[in-house]
């Protein structure tokens, strides 16, 4: 009896187009552009913004049975290398991408994930100690990246001692063929992927008279990681500048750069700024790990009746929204969020940022800066002529962005925004000084969101203790209910902080009929507060409370951000 004919593979422009992620438009699109830049179809279709990296791999995973990864822009990692001999990965065409200690995963990227007698080597070099896991790459990526990174001192300790037996050749450090032979490069890069891993916010070099000081910023904290000898911090500069694309022979002026990098397999944006100061450039980079950085609305950690209000302020056809809170308080996070619960097909969102920090499928999104010649008030004036459903402005900081925002809004659009001030309530004295009349400012607020980040106790070490009378006096218990709050403690899962991770606290603030005429009678911050309040305005502390009682913050770290004392008075 004759087999059966084998089936034709399929081909991922087809997949793609049967799941429903591409039109034949963009296939035909994005095959002019693979003829063109002579890159595989997958790659051309997330350059073209096509589809999501999440998408596309799950098709391939489809497709053949397995994930794919991008080896393109890597940074090593020490340890996962030490676990793979170069001549195992060289002969089976494998490269060790990163290894998660807590999950004792070993990503792995291999030209044929389905090479058994590979499969059978590794398994027994990790004699059952970590467990592999196995991604698809192009052998054309795996075999250069095994070049660059093996033979090389990667772990930072290892790099210092390189550096210091040594000397620095400040000009090799210009010259991109250089790559890894040269300990300064590496270090950058191994700094670089130690702040994001241990998931820091941002990266400080500070120079001081006799050594650089360097510091992470992890769940809002800055926290000393290293401190180096001044030598080495010219190289170090020149280095972060050369990355960051920045003029490398200035050094008495501000620069502002970007540095793009894969890091254990996700894409990785550091916005850097260097600023000189009396002991030398000070650099200072903000981490835009994508991943970490785009969150379904549901995943904002509000309560069920936040988010239902949240979703009744979003359902309004026009109108501004502002989401209020100091810098870094998670008020990009919430606008991303917002725009990917409205981000369809049926609206135009177009978005002025300063820089742009997440690129998003379908948006329109625009950088202002100084090169660009254009402030948001001119950005709003000219992206009104591009027909826009949703528009978002990175910041409403004079009276010509907000009288521009607020002329949108009246015209029949969604404008989200964000606003330095303290709490919601108070946006609208803030809006007021702006310049926005309050006839102007009542009927096109459609709602205020304030908040702020606050550390999450460490799920491992926590301990259980009863309340304190100022506690109590907070969170007001019933009568003869049973109370039970959490301290920090520190283990080496945290770094012996008690806290590991963030989340937000919020208050929404819906505009309604009432609270508009208020704002016309030019009605006190006190009036407008006990209006809100009768509507069932829950204030940042409160909802700041609800987090303590759950068990997952303390009194102290809600205190650190917001002011409780109103509470207690």
């Amino acid at each position: 009896m004759n087999a059966p004919p084998a089936k034709p593979p399929v081909r991922l422009g087809d997949l793609l187009i049967e799941r429903g992620l591409i039109t034949q438009d963009q296939l035909r699109i994005a095959l002019q552009q693979q003829k063109a830049s002579g890159k595989q179809l997958g790659e051309a279709l997330l350059e073209l913004g096509f589809v999501t990296e999440d998408a596309m791999r799950a098709a391939l995973a489809d497709k053949l049975g397995e994930e794919a990864i991008s080896l393109k822009g890597i940074v090593a990692d020490s340890k996962a290398i030490a676990l793979i001999p170069k001549a195992l990965a060289k002969r089976h065409t494998v490269f060790p991408v990163s290894l998660d200690t807590f999950r004792n995963e070993l990503l792995i990227a291999s030209a044929d994930p389905n090479d058994i007698v590979a499969a059978d080597q590794v398994h027994a070099l990790l004699a059952g100690k970590v467990r592999p896991i196995w991604r698809l790459a192009s052998a054309s990526e795996i075999l250069p990246a095994i070049e660059q990174f093996y033979g090389h001192e990667l772990s930072i300790d290892g790099i210092l001692q390189e550096l210091e037996t040594g000397t620095i050749d400040i000009a090799s450090l210009t010259q991109a063929t250089e790559g890894y032979s040269h300990p300064v490069v590496r270090l950058m890069d191994s700094l670089l992927a130690d702040a994001t891993l241990r998931g820091a916010s941002d990266i400080h070099f500070e120079p001081e008279a006799q050594f650089l000081r360097i510091r992470y910023r992890i769940d809002g904290v800055l926290r000393q990681v290293r401190a180096l000898h001044l030598r080495y911090w010219s190289a170090m500069v020149v280095r972060l500048k050369v990355m960051a694309g920045m003029n490398i022979a200035e050094t008495r002026a501000p620069q502002d750069g970007r540095i793009s990098l894969s890091i254990s397999g996700r894409e990785v944006d550091f916005r850097s700024a260097v600023q000189p100061t009396i002991h030398g450039e000070n650099f200072v980079l903000r981490i835009l790990d994508r991943k970490r950085g785009i969150v379904p609305i549901d995943g904002l950690g509000l309560s069920e009746h936040q988010l239902g209000l949240l979703q009744l302020m979003l359902a309004r056809p026009e109108g501004i929204m502002l989401v209020t809170g100091p810098t870094g308080s998670g008020k990009t996070t919430t606008l991303y969020s917002i725009l990917g619960h409205l981000n369809q097909e049926g609206v135009n969102i177009m978005t002025l940022e300063d820089p742009v920090e997440y690129p998003m499928p379908i948006i329109r999104q625009t950088s202002i800066s100084e090169a660009v010649k254009m402030d948001f008030a001119e950005g709003i004036r000219s992206m009104m002529r591009q027909d826009p459903d949703i528009i978002l402005v990175g910041e409403v900081r004079d009276h010509d962005t907000a009288e521009m925002a607020f002329r949108a809004a009246m015209t029949g659009h969604q404008v989200f925004s964000t606003l330095h001030t303290n709490s919601a309530i108070r946006s609208i004295p803030r809006l007021i000084d702006l310049g926005i009349k309050p006839d102007v400012l009542a009927g096109n607020v459609i709602g205020i969101v304030g908040q702020r980040l606050v550390r999450t106790l460490c799920p491992h070490c926590k301990k259980a203790d009863v309340a304190n009378a100022i506690e109590l006096q907070l969170l007001q218990p019933a009568p003869g209910e049973e109370l039970t709050l959490y301290r920090p403690v520190g283990c080496p899962i945290c770094e012996f902080q008690g806290y590991k991770g963030r989340m937000t606290i919020v208050e929404l603030l819906k505009f309604d009929g009432g609270l508009d005429e208020l704002i016309t009678q030019h009605a006190s911050l006190r009036v407008l507060s006990d209006h809100a309040r009768e509507r069932g305005f829950i204030s940042m502390a409160e909802d700041g409370m609800r987090r303590v009682r759950e068990g997952v913050t303390t009194v102290d770290e809600v205190s650190r951000v917001v002011d409780l004392t109103e509470m207690v008075g």
